[in-house]
């Protein structure tokens, strides 16, 4: 690690991704005792996923899928590969990627370098047919490098104008080799991104790629033909730098069109005053600490907007210790993910993360990480949320009690 972070952070970060890539990492499998405890394995989405642990690494670290089976070993509970492009691209000019030591962050400006849908498509076949091919011979180890599940998250071409588009052909392309897609249109670095976030662009792009997911299947959601069988729930994720309106309609095109989560969140545009680094005032997305709470405070809000737990959340942001893992499972993230910590502390830090999170959970007398999930609102005593999603006929209202695994909770449903 003090190598690593005598180089620039591109470089650092290229050469972590070689060695991971290679498995000169030590990976952590050495037996029973490396696997996470049962308290903190996730299921979600009717038993599509089902994750060893909730800890797992934000799309950015693995941009073009070269080391997931080198992520997995390290005891992480899924990987997040890309953000994938359907055409190869550079991004941004060099250099834009920079560390803030001194607030333990990161800024980065990259504008979706990737090495384009039909290399990364290439390497998750060669990683799912070497899985898949272990599994059969019987070579199945009981590590978290071969429970664990990869997500893969698909964005738009610099260049392209009709943003569908590219999307629908990502996940046309990389749906198979996924566990779980996840359109992004939060990245700050590629211009206009974010507008995708408006609620009719927003609408219209789900639906779209729920079209392409759903095909001649006639299935209400996902895809059921991924390498192991099983559908691939679609998430969406968004950014930590959204007006309360904007949030609302996020929420409320994400409950009608019945996409499966969201991921909170994305890099901030904002800088903190606190910041003391001298690579403070560069352009690009902030993450690290000083997201941390902006973070949490965004999937509150959402857990909050989307009825308490209708649905999942992935937290992300500023996340280097099992309580800052808690804390956000509390505000109502499902699973989390970690990315500039790996950064600063290296990949043993996965493992403390994992062990001081089950440690939270016994000392609070919680049997399972869901039992967990949301306790920040309960504990609050918060009001029951009044949702106004568009999921019935004009002209007619219903008013109906929603079970969301934290008691009853009243929901009013109308037609505007």
């Amino acid at each position: 690690m003090v190598l690593l972070r005598s180089l620039d952070p591109e470089t650092a970060h290229d050469w972590a991704i070689w060695a991971l890539s290679k498995e000169l990492v030590p990976a952590n499998h050495t037996g029973q005792e490396d696997r996470s405890p049962p308290s903190l394995e996730v299921s979600l989405w009717d038993g599509a996923c089902v994750f060893p642990n909730p800890v797992g690494v934000a799309a950015g670290f693995d941009k073009h899928a070269q080391a997931v089976k080198g992520l997995l070993g390290l005891g992480l509970g899924f990987v997040e590969v890309g953000s994938v492009t359907p055409r190869p691209q550079d991004g941004n000019p060099k250099p834009r990627m920079f560390r803030l030591e001194e607030d333990r962050a990161v800024i980065n400006r990259y504008g979706f370098n990737s090495h384009g849908v039909a290399a990364v498509k290439r390497r998750l076949q060669d990683y799912w047919e070497g899985r898949l091919r272990a599994d059969e011979e019987g070579r199945r180890k009981e590590d978290e490098g071969r429970r664990g599940l990869v997500g893969v998250n698909v964005g738009k071409n610099k260049t392209t104008e009709k943003a569908e588009e590219d999307y629908v052909l990502g996940v046309r392309e990389l749906a198979p080799y996924a566990d779980y897609l996840v359109v992004n249109v939060s990245s700050p670095n590629t211009p206009g991104l974010r507008s995708l976030q408006r609620k009719g662009a927003f609408q219209s792009l789900i639906q779209a790629v729920q079209r392409e997911l759903n095909g001649q299947s006639g299935q209400a959601r996902g895809f059921v033909t991924n390498v192991r069988g099983r559908r691939v729930p679609l998430l969406i994720k968004v950014a930590p730098d959204l007006t309360e309106e904007e949030k609302k309609d996020i929420a409320a095109v994400a409950l009608k069109t019945g996409i499966d989560g969201l991921i909170v969140s994305n890099t901030t545009v904002s800088r903190p005053p606190s910041l003391r680094s001298r690579h403070a005032g560069e352009t690009g997305g902030l993450s690290g600490l000083p997201l941390k709470e902006l973070a949490t405070q965004t999937i509150r809000d959402f857990y909050r907007l989307t009825g308490y737990g209708q649905l999942p959340i992935i937290g992300v942001g500023g996340i280097g210790s099992g309580q800052d893992a808690y804390d956000k499972i509390q505000a109502g993230a499902s699973l989390v993910q970690v990315y500039s910590m790996l950064v600063y502390e290296g990949p043993g830090a996965v493992k403390r993360i994992t062990r001081e999170l089950a440690a939270l959970l016994e000392r609070d007398g919680y049997t399972r990480i869901s039992d967990a999930v949301g306790a920040a609102h309960r504990s609050r005593q918060e009001e029951p949320h009044i949702l106004t999603v568009d999921l019935v006929e004009k002209g007619t209202e219903r008013v109906g009690k929603k079970s969301t695994g934290m008691g009853v909770w009243w929901g009013w449903w109308r037609r505007s």
